[in-house]
């Protein structure tokens, strides 16, 4: 059973998040919260697998709820617009995914089961605007060249697909391998480069260049 927690300011949509979730055989509402103080308290409650998060919260935002449970919680970040300004704040912060407010409740539900697994979930808009993020910079970063040369040469092919924003699912018939040993070069991939994460790994990729 995936342990769900909603945070958003509004009751309506926490309401409406409800009743999707409540309807999966495979998930359960632990509680919600209309702001990122509340949303702290809850998580530490609660200890949810996975947070649906509003950004535009009184009090404490989303994006500083994300930062402060991220390393034990995975975050859904929930926005408006599909583009918003805080996309890579909330991805730098530690989110897994975004997905719009708007979006058809089996891409919530979707959503909810891919980061529970610890998959990252990065549509296309939001991969476009991480390219963008890194294109105004002047010069890629040689952040962590000299970790990325310690990935063999599959590692490093997986890792590019990673920050493409595909599943491991859509990596192991891209690659012509099994699902099972794309989660072990995933694996491998992030503990020889000291990240938390499949997001950590997307942000690399574009700070180091390999992608771009």
């Amino acid at each position: 059973m995936i342990k769900v927690a909603i945070v958003d300011d509004q009751a309506m949509v926490r309401t409406g998040f409800t009743m999707i979730v409540q309807s999966q055989p495979d998930m359960k509402v632990v509680g919600e919260a209309s702001d990122g103080e509340e949303a702290l308290d809850l998580v530490r409650r609660q200890q949810p697998e996975v947070v649906l998060m509003d950004i535009r919260m009184p009090r404490l935002d989303g994006i500083a709820a994300t930062r402060e449970i991220a390393t034990t919680t995975r975050v859904v970040i929930l926005t408006t617009f599909e583009l918003d300004e805080y996309v890579f704040d909330a991805l730098a912060a530690g989110a897994s995914a975004f997905l719009l407010k708007a979006a058809p409740p089996e891409d919530l539900v979707k959503a909810i089961r891919v980061v529970a697994q610890g998959e990252a979930l990065l549509a296309p808009s939001v991969t476009k605007r991480l390219i963008e993020e890194f294109a105004r910079r002047p010069e890629p970063a040689a952040r962590k060249a000299r970790e990325l040369e310690t990935l063999t040469e599959r590692e490093t092919e997986v890792l590019k697909e990673v920050a493409r924003g595909l599943t491991n699912a859509e990596i192991a018939a891209r690659l012509h391998v099994s699902e099972t040993t794309v989660k072990t070069h995933v694996a491998h991939m992030l503990d020889k480069l000291e990240l938390r994460d499949r997001v950590q790994a997307v942000i690399l990729a574009y700070e180091s260049g390999l992608i771009g």
